[in-house]
């Protein structure tokens, strides 16, 4: 039976510089298992709380000692010598009701997010090696899941927003290859990506300059130029738009929603507008999803949303439901979405994600897995979309190392099925 020997964790920088958290948890044996924390800029108010120590003089308020401390400290202290087993597996249940617990808040603000889950994912990491399972296996026994596919992918093609400055208001303009394999699909996203950074240098004469998570981000005058750039890049890498690459678009509206109007292009629309807007892109575009097209606390519009875009495209929930079983059945009983975007930071454990992931699926939505804008070299993100059999897995553009390390153990997983 395993037993927890000890937690401990350390600061490190996530792929924007800022600190985040590292634990390693280690298993009586001598058993251990290591995972770090992912962070987001763009982030919903219902999300968990990620601790950070706000000294102005230390990484611009940023930094995670306190989170650390905590584990090393409190979290250590709590679980060192505890037995998780359930049967024969280690009972993540268990381990992450005990961490809820020991909070004892409900955004897990006193001992942090980023510290919860650095140690409920590396404790998963130890259980899966005690077991000598896979990391995608022992997820999967999470949910009882038997995955037989791997997710498709959606990949970051151009950013606005808060990933690149507000250039154009909407957050992410996405590429998603409609290919059968992971290995084809990045092929088909490396030619896209290519033709895009050709049209960003004819166009706009400026190398290639990239967003939080990889994507360009060239000065487009308005959204619709970011959406015609992106069908002309699938155009010019040879491939037919809808057919062969289809788009889905991130509109991330909370952060341009204010006093009751969306600020965009120029203009203040009603919600009513906004929709209107967003019926233009999925008409004019090939479109199959639409994430947060309006925004977090606009509840009464939403299912007028979801009704115009439920024969067109997914309308996808991130801030909206920002991983968390209330808002998710909120929006399940209220028709609001159809599509769950699952970040696990967003409520702090494993066993609080697998819930979200289960009622989401019992209303019969889909899911996409997703990484976040500052995320780490650690690729268990991977390891949970083939384990829970995520539909689309979002993980960002086809560069930078923190992005490529999640598509390569996909590739690898690929190889294995």
């Amino acid at each position: 039976m395993p037993v927890i020997e000890s937690v401990v964790a350390r600061e490190i920088l996530d792929c924007r510089g800022r600190p985040t958290v590292e634990a390693c948890c280690t298993l009586a044996g001598g058993t251990t298992g290591v995972a770090s924390v992912p962070s987001g800029a763009s982030t919903g108010s219902a999300e968990a709380h990620e601790l950070r120590d706000r000294n102005p003089k230390r990484y611009g308020g940023y930094g995670c000692l306190q989170a650390v401390a905590n584990v090393n400290g409190e979290i250590n202290y709590a679980l060192h010598g505890k037995d998780w087993a359930d049967r024969d597996w280690p009972h993540q249940t268990g381990l992450d009701r005990a961490l809820i617990a020991l909070d004892g808040t409900p955004q897990k603000s006193r001992l942090g997010a980023n510290a919860i889950l650095s140690v409920s994912l590396a404790f998963a990491r130890a259980a899966a090696a005690a077991q000598r399972v896979p990391l995608w296996r022992y997820f999967a026994e999470l949910i009882h899941a038997a995955p037989s596919t791997l997710p498709r992918l959606t990949i970051n093609l151009f950013s606005g927003g808060m990933h690149a400055g507000g250039q154009v208001e909407i957050q992410d303009a996405l590429i998603v290859p409609m290919a059968e394999s992971i290995s084809r699909s990045l092929e088909m996203a490396y030619d896209v990506y290519a033709a895009a950074a050709c049209l960003c240098a004819e166009r706009y004469s400026m190398r290639l300059l990239r967003a939080d998570e990889g994507g360009m981000a060239p000065p487009f005058s308005s959204v619709e130029e970011m959406l015609e750039t992106t069908v002309q890049a699938i155009e010019r890498a040879g491939y037919e738009p809808g057919r062969d690459v289809a788009m889905a678009v991130d509109v991330a509206s909370t952060h341009f929603y204010a006093g009751g109007m969306y600020h965009i292009g120029g203009a203040a629309l009603t919600s009513t507008q906004m929709i209107e807007l967003v019926q233009s892109w999925v008409e004019q575009f090939p479109i199959i999803s639409v994430e947060d097209g309006l925004s977090e606390d606009d509840w009464d519009n939403w299912p007028a949303l979801h009704a115009m875009l439920s024969t067109r495209a997914l309308t996808l929930g991130d801030d909206l439901l920002a991983t968390q079983t209330a808002r998710i059945r909120r929006a399940i009983d209220s028709r609001a979405a159809n599509a769950l975007l699952l970040k696990v930071n967003q409520c702090g454990t494993l066993t609080e994600a697998a819930e979200a992931y289960q009622l989401a699926r019992s209303a019969g939505w889909n899911v996409t897995l997703s990484v976040r804008s500052g995320d780490t070299e650690d690729n268990w993100p991977a390891d949970l979309a083939a384990g829970w059999g995520a539909d689309h897995f979002k993980g960002g553009s086809i560069t930078q190392s923190e992005r490529l390390a999640k598509y390569n153990r996909l590739l690898a997983l690929e190889e294995l099925s």
